[in-house]
């Protein structure tokens, strides 16, 4: 054929030398992991991500257990919100910095913390996964990180104690209906060597969840045709579930319906500023308020005697459409700032968030979703694996930023975007 040379190569090519592979060559490419019977470590150890971890506990729970720990209120838009603020937001590097060391310690209510986050509350634990708050709170003690029980949790205030008693324990307070019992929650806590209070104000009543409405998820778990069939798709959920301690609120007796309806219950509408100051009487230690969405309530709170605030919207699963923590961060900091801590929650799931977080004002980023993800993957093995994946994203992303110390990132690294 014209213009190809005796060989069959074409004009300009050289022609390639083909040959086998020597095994000294092949050797140092192999890459083979022993063989192992533990599937979840392996798995956990595949997940380079907290999405990764998040697809692991929606293969290992119920359908109705991981969409109570996924969903937000109504049709979801302040969760969708929250994350996509996250989304928008650009970090700007500096260049030509020596980051070779980084320092991820920083101050949490005037101690140190090993990095910027904490472990948010978050209730009802033990449904995502037998070993619950305590698994939790001993990577949160191990790895020097405060850790927040719920009054809505499935471990009691003195048995988590027991499971991490070195660990940076805060109590997450609701105001009840009945304030002695209220009152029963301070006193304990103080007893147990709990440093702080975290009283939740965003729920006078619960918010519509529509998933748990719609999957039937009632407290605890009801034995209907429903999830008798997934008992053959998740197996050792439901044998975990049936096999340990009943699955309950650690603080109340179940009546039924969904957590929602039970919110709404107990949880008092009638509480105000007031009964800030009455807690700040009642509590020795120090005080947290979460659920700040606005400055002047922000204002309001730590006039009436608050320590810190946390911005949040309850992750989008209490009023559907309310205001995007990122986004009211600023303002909250430029209000209370100079008077009292400001931490931010809502829609963290990476290292990066947790740096955008503080870039943008605030003292430390409470994480909750992200460790749940990790529970319902592996337990506490998936707890830790959430931990190191956000204490390497947050290292990493500082590195990229040029920053090497947490009380260096500004409002000059970040800035949202229009889209």
């Amino acid at each position: 054929m014209a213009g190809q040379r005796a060989d069959g190569s074409a004009p300009g090519r050289v022609p390639v030398e083909r040959r086998l592979p020597r095994w000294a060559e092949v050797r140092p490419l192999l890459r083979l992991r022993p063989p192992t019977l533990d599937r979840t470590a392996a798995r956990l150890a595949a997940a380079a991500s907290v999405a990764d971890v998040r697809m692991l506990a929606w293969r290992r729970t119920p359908r109705a257990v991981f969409d109570y720990t996924d969903g937000a209120a109504g049709t979801e838009a302040a969760l969708r919100r929250s994350r996509n603020a996250f989304a928008r937001v650009e970090l700007r590097p500096r260049v030509l910095r020596d980051v070779s060391e980084v320092d991820l310690t920083t101050t949490v209510l005037g101690a140190l913390a090993a990095a910027p986050f904490a472990f948010a509350p978050t209730g009802f634990t033990r449904m995502m996964h037998h070993e619950g708050e305590p698994a939790v709170a001993r990577v949160a003690e191990r790895e020097g990180l405060v850790y927040a029980l719920s009054t809505m949790g499935t471990t009691s205030l003195e048995a988590l104690a027991a499971a991490a008693p070195s660990g940076r324990r805060w109590f997450q307070l609701y105001l009840w209906r009945d304030r002695e019992a209220s009152a029963d929650f301070v006193r304990r806590a103080h007893e147990s060597g709990y440093e702080a209070l975290v009283l939740t104000v965003d729920t006078p009543v619960g918010g519509p969840r529509l998933r748990d409405v719609r999957n039937g998820l009632t407290i605890p778990p009801s034995l209907t045709l429903k999830t008798l069939a997934d008992m053959a798709v998740h197996p050792a959920w439901w044998a975990n579930l049936l096999t340990t301690q009943p699955l309950e609120f650690a603080s109340f007796r179940s009546s039924g319906g969904t957590v929602s309806d039970l919110a709404s219950r107990i949880f008092d509408p009638t509480a105000t500023v007031a009964d800030v100051a009455w807690l700040r009487r009642a509590w020795p230690g120090r005080l947290v308020v979460k659920g700040v969405q606005c400055a002047d309530d922000a204002r309001a709170v730590v006039d009436a005697g608050a320590d810190a605030v946390v911005v949040s919207n309850h992750g989008g699963r209490q009023l559907d459409r309310a205001p995007v923590p990122l986004e009211v961060l600023p303002e909250v900091v430029a209000a209370v700032g100079d008077r009292a801590e400001v931490y931010l929650d809502g829609g963290v799931l990476s290292g990066a968030d947790v740096v955008a977080g503080i870039a943008s004002g605030a003292n430390a980023v409470l994480v909750g979703r992200a460790y749940l993800y990790g529970l319902m993957a592996g337990g506490e093995r998936g707890v830790q694996r959430v931990h190191d994946i956000l204490r390497a994203e947050v290292r990493h992303t500082m590195q990229l930023l040029g920053v090497t110390r947490v009380a260096d990132l500004g409002p000059e690294h970040v800035r949202l975007r229009d889209r």
